[in-house]
């Protein structure tokens, strides 16, 4: 932000809340808070007058239509907003909806005191995130371009059949998975997912997708057995690893400890394709912030295995994807529109193995 504080406008109809958030912000040198708003028609003229970096949005107002506002905000005004949300069932739909249309991140509101101080640390390290975030990348190219790839001569050294295709992300990763699943057919290869969110979202984030896509989608389960033509979101809060039962590939869901900072982490899952089923793995790294999976992709790579990258242009956060290429993880760089279009060539009945 060019040296000076990242500006921000916090919108939350509870007036505590409001003085909450700005307590917790205004600890942080680098942050200053510019204004709030009770309710999203002065959040729009407070935009206006401020000109804010990052806005903090309750999508939960009473009375009132945050999603209706946060669609007419990335259409006029796009800008990184974080959302401050109930982290409840009821409200899962709601806030993956929002991350959908553009919002960059989602931290849960404080339930009780002791709630603070992991608020505080999560809450400051998200705003800085969306601060930097790429918001033009989801404009790159318009929904249904048509986008050419070329496919190499052997795209997968393996039984189609016995193919498994990874897939993780973090900051942006919401739009960007749903933005690959649903131009993917029915006839993939088994995919596993690892998306960085809280544990209350990943069941509905899984039913909105299978809503979506031609694929079937759902949250992974201990033990079962892998299926074409469907696709294993890791729960969140736990570690996902590609297991085997025989001749079977299977999912495991294991410990809540956290890997490269995250449970679930694309560094456990890549790994453990690459330890499982070496050159039968593909796996594609998305948009996020830090460098969990970069080595778990070079680990793919290194054992035969082929992997993509998401190129910055579309990229929100080009930090996961950075760090992969960096590393030489990355067979090829692709943008988010020519990664679909890519797996679907390759896994083809005319170019995949039979």
């Amino acid at each position: 932000m060019s040296g000076r504080p990242i500006r921000v406008l916090i919108v939350d109809d509870s007036a505590l809340m409001r003085d909450m958030l700005r307590s917790i912000l205004g600890r942080d040198p680098e942050i200053e808070v510019v204004g709030t708003a009770a309710d999203p028609f002065t959040a729009r003229e407070a935009i206006k007058r401020l000109n804010p970096d990052v806005l903090t949005l309750d999508v939960e107002m009473p009375g009132m239509n945050g999603i209706s506002f946060l669609e007419r905000l990335m259409a006029l005004r796009p800008m990184p907003v974080v959302m401050v949300s109930t982290l409840t069932q009821a409200g899962a739909l709601t806030t993956l909806r929002a991350l959908e249309i553009g919002a960059v991140e989602v931290v849960g509101k404080p339930g009780k005191a002791s709630d603070l101080d992991r608020i505080s640390a999560e809450l400051i390290g998200k705003i800085k995130v969306a601060a930097s975030a790429n918001i033009g990348a989801r404009r790159i190219a318009p929904e249904g371009a048509s986008v050419k790839v070329s496919v190499p001569q052997q795209p997968v050294g393996c039984s189609r059949s016995a193919t498994v295709i990874g897939i993780g992300a973090s900051t942006g990763g919401v739009e960007a998975i749903r933005a690959v699943l649903t131009e993917l057919p029915a006839s993939m290869p088994p995919i596993l997912i690892v998306q960085h969110m809280p544990g209350q979202f990943t069941g509905s984030f899984a039913s909105r997708l299978d809503g979506l896509c031609a694929l079937q989608v759902k949250e992974a389960e201990d033990g079962e057995i892998l299926r074409p033509g469907t696709a294993y979101l890791a729960p969140g809060g736990r570690q996902f690893e590609l297991g085997h039962a025989g001749p079977n590939l299977t999912c495991r869901i294991g410990s809540e400890e956290r890997v490269s900072g995250h449970a679930p982490s694309v560094d456990v899952l890549f790994r453990s394709m690459a330890r499982v089923c070496p050159i039968n793995s593909l796996g594609v790294i998305l948009t996020g912030m830090g460098r969990d999976g970069a080595s778990g992709l070079l680990d793919i790579r290194l054992g035969g295995g082929h992997t993509i990258g998401q190129n910055e242009a579309t990229s929100v956060v080009y930090g996961m994807p950075r760090a992969a290429f960096e590393v030489g993880a990355v067979e090829r760089q692709l943008s988010l529109q020519s990664i679909a279009a890519y797996l679907t060539a390759v896994f083809s009945p005319e170019t995949a193995h039979a």
